[in-house]
């Protein structure tokens, strides 16, 4: 019979006295155990409860946190407290059936493991890292920018996302407005964190490369220390319908109390979407599972990614190729992981990011067309999916899943309402039906259940079993899903996909291509659903032979002579078009590219020196494909011309071919329009004075292009009217000043001041003041050290003034000494005009001796602290000229 509760204790008390320590107490439990075990083989042997990294540890003398499950909270603390005196047991989540153990020396986890009141003894918490900084932003790759332009309604307003790590920077402008309770954000702001929230929903303030996929959506931040999930009550009130994991340990590969948990929380809100980077370690080699040693494969970054119901995203680099350091599956049990890849140059934790941002316009779309009810994750993951890219070996692969995500596929699938929801129970077959029209290149259709969680520990994932099967009405022919080969196997995993039953994933796809034309069924049928009824999502598409244009989309900038890539979707055979380029109103289009490969879906052109509203085509035989109209322009940098207390000026260059400019200040969440000018000049004056931010973008024919970069005018180095007044040289036999201005736009004159017995007074005026940069120079009567500053006065009769600086008129070779006298013990100036190192000695009046220095600069301190008051002779030596003598008194 197996070990119950009362002979854990017995085993304690059989050990002895307490001061045989631990290891009399594990070694008789352990031994108890193992008596147990052979008599009820049924029962979990202790190394099958632990997660793998901890079966190593045994043997570790430094004390350890484990967390476990347990089948009975009260009665496991009491045993605890017998067993492990030492050790302390808190409550970590909402679960009261998960228990953090802390104090515990490496070698007791056996003994925990051994308790049958535990079903699962894990890691805690590991120190969780960002995978990879943003090292670009280019939403044309998955066709996000195809989205924005064709459906700007589509921001994800009224949704909320949470960014689990570090916090994110609330006061971010691309965030204004939008941020759930910005005051209670903790610690600093994570760079990493600020640049993923800015690629799910930035909305473009600071720059067009600000603008994240859902540049409307709530964000808020989550802690990435306790890798648990966070409560779902609490994401549910707080109104959270995505979570995104830019983040991730070391390789894991086991169905962990993480895995578990994040499995048990999508099957409590159905609606509630995971993402999770898929790491960046893919060109590592895994040591655990059943993947051990071999090369590249299996090495995700957490057992948190090896659940089912979660999405795990790997990273393409810009020609849409999986990234060799992508993290790839299988997971631990062979299913498919990644599921999903997107562009990520930096890594997958921008991946994860875009596709957060995605899911949100999914969840609007069918939110908008379903009364306010969002859909469950299962159909997100679906369209995602369904719509997603094929990429690598043909079909599902352990790369890049089910392809790369495809935002504009995806948004056409859930607006179009191509799919169906439904519940399988066991043996149960519902039946769905889809006409095929003539002339299609492909029929795709995928299934996805969030499935019940498995124990942690379970060797397979997969609890209800779900099969999808394809049926042609007219003839009667059945294809199946493609399934993978997970044979722990280099060459196994491989290998291509094959049509077969699949009884590892709660995803299925099913492909044909070039479907004849008529009636088709899915049939979803309940395999094995034992905890039962299970619902499930179906997505599907037909797709024609076409072509659509992706990049470049209206109203976006292409800057002339630079090369950029064009992308597009092309749906049918392999075949070469003729690229064809022409400004709009001319009726001539001029060649591109002879010959451009369609299936590669992309290529590079170099983009003419001109400032136009253009269109692009693709000529392939009779299909001809224009773009949508865009602007090859230059956006002007916007500058301060001056920014005084009663006005601003702002000021760009004029852009060739441009004749009116949009003017932005920053409202409540974003960009809104203040004005459109043909002038190059805008004066800002009382209450804008307020709005801080500000952008300007060229209108080029009528058509509005994206503005430069957004500005704080009260940041860039301009006050009122002066940009720098500087000495050129602080010591000379001349003055001479530097003067920079950010705009001469309504000035006079311009009057270099000293300062003298009565207070500044004017020594040289320029007028009219034609150039924002001049030079202003004085000749003061006597060798010494002298303050100016520059005066300008406007046509309206206004002065403004320049800070105070100071220079010093000596001859070549000739030094000075300032203050003087000076209070003895502060600092004593020394001023010399030479670039030789010059040598100084200092001297009471009777001659002694009291320090000496070697100067090299043209400035120097001399140290006077421990000096009496009285009169020294300060010598001074330079190379080639005779000593001077200066006479200091300290008081």
């Amino acid at each position: 019979m197996g070990l119950k509760q009362g002979e854990c204790t017995k085993a304690h008390k059989q050990s002895g006295p307490l001061l045989h320590g631990w290891v009399s107490a594990i070694l008789v439990v352990l031994a108890a155990v193992g008596t147990a075990h052979a008599q009820d083989p049924a029962r979990p042997a202790p190394q099958a409860k632990m997660a793998p990294i901890l079966q190593a540890a045994t043997a570790q003398k430094a004390l350890r946190t484990v967390r476990v499950r347990v089948t009975d909270k009260a009665a496991f603390v009491q045993w605890a407290h017998q067993q492990l005196p030492a050790a302390g047991v808190t409550q970590p989540t909402s679960s009261v059936d998960i228990l953090t153990v802390t104090g515990l020396p490496a070698a007791a986890i056996a003994m925990l493991a051994a308790c049958p009141l535990v079903s699962f003894v894990d890691v805690a918490d590991r120190l969780a890292r960002t995978e990879r900084q943003l090292n670009n932003s280019d939403l044309s790759v998955n066709a996000i920018a195809a989205v924005q332009a064709r459906f700007p309604q589509l921001s994800g307003q009224g949704l909320t996302v949470s960014v689990k790590e570090l916090p994110f920077d609330p006061n971010d402008i691309d965030f204004k407005g939008r941020v759930v309770s910005p005051a209670n954000f903790p610690g600093p702001p994570s760079p990493h964190a600020t640049d993923m929230t800015t690629l799910i929903g930035g909305a473009g303030n600071s720059h067009p490369k600000g603008r994240g996929v859902a540049r409307e959506v709530r964000l808020t931040t989550s802690n990435f220390a306790r890798l648990l999930p966070d409560d779902g009550a609490q994401l549910a009130q707080d109104e959270i319908s995505v979570q995104n994991h830019s983040y991730g340990v070391a390789i894991e590969n086991y169905y962990g109390l993480e895995t578990e948990e994040y499995d048990r929380q999508l099957q409590q809100f159905p609606a509630l979407l995971h993402v999770f980077s898929s790491g960046n370690s893919g060109a590592l080699t895994s040591t655990k599972g059943p993947y051990a040693g071999i090369a590249a494969v299996a090495n995700l970054t957490g057992q948190f990614k090896m659940s089912k119901n979660t999405l795990t995203v790997g990273a393409t680099v810009p020609s849409g190729q999986v990234s060799s350091l992508s993290s790839r599956g299988p997971a631990y049990d062979g299913r498919v992981k990644p599921e999903l890849v997107a562009y990520g140059e930096g890594g997958s934790s921008e991946s994860a990011a875009l596709v957060s941002g995605i899911s949100l316009l999914l969840q609007q779309a069918y939110r908008d067309g379903n009364g306010g009810a969002l859909p469950t994750a299962a159909l997100v993951k679906a369209v995602l999916l369904n719509s997603a890219n094929d990429l690598g070996r043909p079909e599902v692969d352990f790369v890049s899943g089910f392809g790369q995500a495809d935002a504009l596929g995806a948004i056409k699938t859930m607006r179009d309402q191509r799919f169906f929801t439904a519940v399988a129970s066991q043996g149960n077959e519902q039946v769905f039906t889809i006409m095929v029209p003539a002339g299609q290149q492909q029929l795709k259709a995928t299934l996805v259940w969030n499935d019940p969680a498995a124990s942690a520990g379970a060797a397979r994932a997969l609890v209800n079993d779900l099969d999808l099967e394809l049926v042609s009405r007219t003839t009667g022919q059945r294809w199946r899903p493609w399934v993978l080969s997970a044979y722990p196997h280099a060459d196994s995993l491989v290998l291509p996909a094959r049509r077969r039953a699949d009884h590892l994933n709660n995803i299925e796809q099913i492909t044909l291509a070039v479907p004849a034309a008529g009636a088709y069924e899915l049939r979803v049928r309940g395999f094995s659903v034992p905890q039962g009824p299970q619902p499930f999502s179906l997505a599907y598409e037909v797709s024609p032979v076409g072509l659509d244009w992706v990049s470049p989309q209206s109203p976006g900038n292409v800057l002339p002579d630079a090369a950029t890539t064009l992308r597009w979707q092309w749906s049918g055979p392999a075949t070469t078009a003729r690229l064809e380029y022409r400004p709009v109103g001319q009726s001539q289009w001029r060649l591109g590219n002879p010959a451009v490969a369609l299936a590669l879906n992309q290529v590079a052109w170099v983009v003419p020196d001109t400032t136009t509203l253009a269109q692009l085509r693709l000529v392939a035989g009779s299909l001809v494909f224009p773009s949508d109209t865009f602007a090859i322009v230059q956006a002007p940098a916007l500058q301060v011309g001056y920014a005084c207390p009663e006005q601003a000026l702002l000021q760009w260059a004029k852009v060739p071919g441009v004749t009116q400019y949009q003017v932005y200040e920053l409202g409540a969440t974003t960009l809104v329009s203040l004005l459109r000018t043909t002038d190059t000049t805008l004066v800002i004056s009382g209450a804008q004075l307020k709005n801080r931010y500000y952008a300007v973008a060229p209108v080029v024919q009528g058509l509005v292009a994206e503005p430069g970069s957004t500005i704080d005018y009260t940041t860039q180095g301009v006050a009122c009217y002066f940009r720098s007044f500087l000495p050129r040289q602080l010591v000379g036999d001349s003055v001479r000043f530097d003067v920079v201005l950010g705009s001469v736009a309504q000035l006079k004159s311009a009057t270099l001041e000293r300062i003298g017995a009565g207070g500044f007074e004017p020594v040289q005026t320029l007028s009219p003041v034609t150039q924002t940069g001049f030079v202003m120079t004085d000749v003061p009567p006597n060798a010494g050290r002298y303050r100016y500053r520059v005066r300008l006065d406007n046509l309206a009769g206004q002065q403004f003034y320049s800070n105070v600086e100071e220079a010093f008129r000596l001859q070549a070779g000739a030094a000075q000494a300032y203050p003087n006298p000076l209070v003895a013990g502060e600092l004593l100036k020394l001023v010399v005009n030479t670039d030789t190192p010059v040598s100084i000695r200092l001297f009471d009046m009777l001659g002694r001796f009291q320090r000496e220095a070697e100067i090299d600069g043209v400035i120097n301190e001399i140290d006077t602290n421990g000096l009496k008051p009285g009169l020294y002779l300060l010598r001074v030596r330079m190379a080639n000229q005779a000593e001077q003598t200066i006479r200091i008194v300290l008081q």
